[in-house]
């Protein structure tokens, strides 16, 4: 039987990193927030508060803060936390750090620009020597951090791994299901965050809500198409971490990547957004080697396409529209 985990690394201190220290300890083990920032750590050693990327809530003292890798060797399990397009830079670093087996938990949302690879692959690649699993849903990291009552998936293709990991992680307020579909608990949580740039920008024209509406039921219909195509199963698509994680995604500004698309809906460009900000937007970056692997699979992702399009600067907001509500009349399914 495996070890118990007692000590969990948290790889990465943006507010989602931060907001999971929050639980990890609150699940009662001693827990290591990685930051790259050294003033992330002084902020945290000093007031207990991440007051760079998560100002406002107090965390939990017995949470320790460091920059240096070194300082996770001892965790009984990793939560990897890095932007997706860092990720394997951050794992390559932290390779000698990972004993065989440690459980290293992928949390950040992406698919990898240029190899098209998801984040399992590419952290299989770097720490081969881990055991590697997925944890997506929707999830907002104040909401998280505060407390609020919140459920996320837990992928693994071992459920007895994945089982270890919910029962050191599970509080009352945050509530892990077993899943061993590893890579639809992936494909959701990636293709959501470029959908939900669509919503934004519906919602920054001032469409309404049937219009937003509308545009989530076919944002879901395209993140089945490429998540079954990519070998997910369609129930792990409709449940938390994918059409969970889309509703949340689509309908708050309180989203990043909802609040860049109402930005952009509203007028301002890509770079004074981007600019403002001293978090990363995802679907940005998903954008664009989403729809690369959709031509080379041969499924239509319109709205995708569209966000891509935008972001790239190959389309205006206005253009861009004209052309999706002038799409041929087809059937729905």
């Amino acid at each position: 039987m495996a070890a118990a985990i007692d000590t969990v690394g948290v790889v990465g201190a943006g507010a989602w990193g931060t907001a999971l220290a929050a639980v990890a300890s609150r699940a009662g083990r001693k827990t290591v927030l990685w930051a790259r920032e050294p003033e992330v750590v002084d902020a945290i050693a000093a007031e207990h508060e991440n007051t760079v990327f998560l100002p406002g809530i107090k965390l939990d003292p017995a949470i320790s803060a460091s920059n240096a890798f070194a300082d996770l060797e001892p965790a009984d399990a990793l939560l990897l936390v890095a932007p997706a397009q860092a990720t394997r830079a951050v794992t390559k670093a932290l390779a000698p750090y990972v004993a065989s087996g440690t459980p290293v938990v992928i949390c950040a949302k992406g698919i990898e620009q240029g190899s098209g690879a998801l984040l399992s692959a590419v952290v299989s690649e770097t720490l081969p020597q881990a055991e590697v699993s997925v944890l997506s849903g929707p999830s907002f990291a104040a909401d998280v951090a505060n407390g609020l009552p919140t459920a996320v998936t837990l992928a693994s293709t071992s459920l007895t791994a994945a089982r270890r990991l919910a029962d050191a992680l599970a509080i009352p307020s945050f509530r892990p299901y077993l899943s061993d579909d590893v890579v639809g608990a992936q494909v959701g949580g990636a293709l959501k965050n470029v959908l939900a740039i669509a919503c934004g920008i519906v919602e920054g024209k001032g469409f309404g809500a049937s219009a937003r509406a509308a545009l989530t039921a076919r944002a879901f219909a395209e993140l089945q198409r490429f998540g079954v195509a990519q070998g997910a199963k369609a129930e792990t698509l409709g449940g938390l971490s994918g059409l969970g994680d889309l509703i949340l995604t689509c309908n708050s500004a309180q989203s990043r990547n909802m609040s860049l698309g109402l930005a952009l809906g509203q007028g301002r460009t890509l770079e004074e957004v981007l600019g403002a900000r001293n978090s990363v937007s995802e679907g940005v970056h998903t954008a664009g080697v989403v729809v690369e692997m959709a031509e080379n699979l041969g499924i239509d992702l319109p709205i995708s396409t569209a966000v891509h399009n935008i972001v790239s600067g190959q389309a205006s907001v206005d253009d861009t529209i004209e052309s999706l509500l002038t799409r041929p009349i087809r059937t729905e399914t």
